[in-house]
């Protein structure tokens, strides 16, 4: 068994006969020591040292003072925790300390008892601080974006660009492509990242219940109502909601739910009270929300609310690609999490991955991944080892070929296949498209037509015929953001 470390203290005084006072004390209950004797020094020895748990810090220094430091020091990552020392304390110092963010103040002539008292308190507090910070980390990991595709490389740079902003964000996308890691990934780097993140599965809450989860009710409001509840909006009150599969909310709730995005107001079922909240809202739909609304199903001035920043979460098969990357990441995360030992996929399960369609996307892949390393005891994972649906022929797993009967019928198909895939990377903006496959922009309305390829705001690419003639200026629909 690996001995603990030992916890490090740095103390940062001028004056000699303290830090040796404190050298006794300290190494004698089984501390590492480190000293310095100014506040320019301390800062050297705190960047030079590694792994230091708890700064010990004189209030009159020569130079930088105490106070100083301490506020230098709050400007920095993870900095452990720091104990004040002076010699002419006044309640006004201690108070001035505090907000600067010291753990515990103490007063010369110092005492043995006390500041090892002090000394422990605060060595818990890092304690608890670094595991925080490492459960951090590892939800952080757990929520990852990985792949390279361009594709993902542009929804990154999209996130980073609306992240900051305040804006409501539509995430549209099939199921299992990830749409919780992108509403994550916009929280994580928003000014509300300290903030709640509140997500709420509009589609697995009853109808009759959705109004009391997202706005809360009285106690009393209906039955089975004992106590007075928060709801949703309220606990992500400073941060953010995320919304998912809001295309299967209710008519009825899809109203309130516009009035909290226009007024930033909430009311409880039950009360007539109506309370104020500041929450940027995310959502996201697997749906034709557009589709939707033409059927009466949604309300198309919450769409509009919505959709001020769409976001398109790509399938998996238009980003094969990157399947050995998420293979190694899935494979390498269940490991570290559940004790197992490495598993390495060979190159001949990983091209028998790239032939399958995985309707379920990311998420089955994941699913797979995890199933391999439980059943299978081998080191390295071949073909022979993948579920029986994996080993058909590559081409058995495009059934969109199968009626192809002549290869100029196949080289049509490929060809329609990659402008859409195109127009998706560049958020379906004609122009962008045309210069990055290096075709006249009016060739590539040719093929649009031709491929039946339609571009209608917000919804992206349809079957129906184009309805464009001529060759000229490109529709406001094709340009933009809008042109999703």
């Amino acid at each position: 068994m690996k001995p603990e470390r030992k916890a490090r203290i740095l103390v940062i005084d001028d004056e000699e006969g303290i830090r040796k006072s404190l050298k006794m004390i300290l190494e004698y209950e089984g501390y590492e020591f480190f000293e310095a004797a100014t506040g320019e020094d301390g800062l050297e020895r705190l960047q030079e040292t590694v792994g230091i748990d708890l700064i010990l810090l004189d209030i009159k220094m020569p130079g930088k003072s105490g106070l100083e430091v301490l506020a230098e020091l709050r400007e920095r990552p993870f900095v452990p925790e720091v104990i004040m020392i002076s010699g002419q304390g006044t309640i006004q110092t201690a108070v001035e300390a505090t907000k600067l963010g010291a753990f515990d103040f103490l007063e010369k002539p110092l005492h043995r008892d006390r500041v090892l008292i002090s000394i422990r308190n605060a060595l818990k507090q890092t304690s608890l601080s670094r595991e925080c910070q490492d459960l951090k980390k590892k939800a952080e990991k757990h929520y990852e974006i990985v792949g390279s595709h361009p594709l993902v490389q542009n929804l990154w740079k999209e996130i980073l660009k609306i992240a900051p902003t305040n804006a409501t964000v539509l995430i549209h996308g099939e199921s299992g492509t990830g749409k919780e890691l992108i509403a994550r990934s916009v929280h994580g780097h928003s000014l509300r990242a300290r903030q709640p993140f509140v997500q709420v599965n509009c589609a697995a809450i009853p109808e009759e219940l959705i109004e009391s989860e997202l706005f809360g009710h009285e106690k009393g409001a209906f039955t089975g109502a004992t106590e007075k509840k928060t709801g949703k909006f309220e606990q992500a009150d400073g941060g953010t909601i995320f919304l998912d599969e809001i295309g299967d909310m209710s008519l009825r709730t899809q109203s309130k739910v516009l009035r909290v995005l226009e007024e930033g107001e909430v009311q409880k079922v039950g009360s007539s009270r109506i309370s104020k909240v500041d929450v940027r809202v995310i959502a996201a739909t697997n749906k034709d929300l557009r589709q939707e609304i033409q059927e009466g199903r949604f309300r198309e001035d919450l769409f509009f609310r919505l959709n001020v920043v769409p976001l398109y979460s790509p399938a998996l098969r238009e980003r094969k690609e990157d399947i050995p990357l998420l293979v190694d990441y899935f494979s390498r995360t269940f490991a570290e999490e559940n004790n197992f030992k490495p598993r390495r996929f060979l190159p001949e399960a990983l091209d028998a991955m790239a032939a399958y369609p995985w309707k379920g996307n990311v998420r089955e892949l994941r699913n797979i991944v995890e199933r391999l390393m439980i059943m299978t005891d081998k080191k390295a994972i071949g073909r022979a080892d993948l579920p029986e649906a994996f080993q058909q022929k590559a081409e058995a797993a495009l059934p969109e070929a199968a009626g192809v009967k002549t290869l100029r019928e196949f080289r049509d198909l490929a060809e329609r296949d990659f402008l859409v895939a195109k127009l998706r990377a560049n958020n379906w903006n004609i122009s962008q498209t045309a210069r990055e496959i290096d075709t006249p922009r009016s060739n590539l309305y040719k093929k649009l037509e031709q491929y039946g390829i339609k571009i209608t705001a917000g919804a992206g690419e349809t079957v129906a015929s184009s309805s464009r003639e001529g060759e000229g200026e490109e529709s406001p629909d094709s340009e933009g953001q809008d042109g999703r």
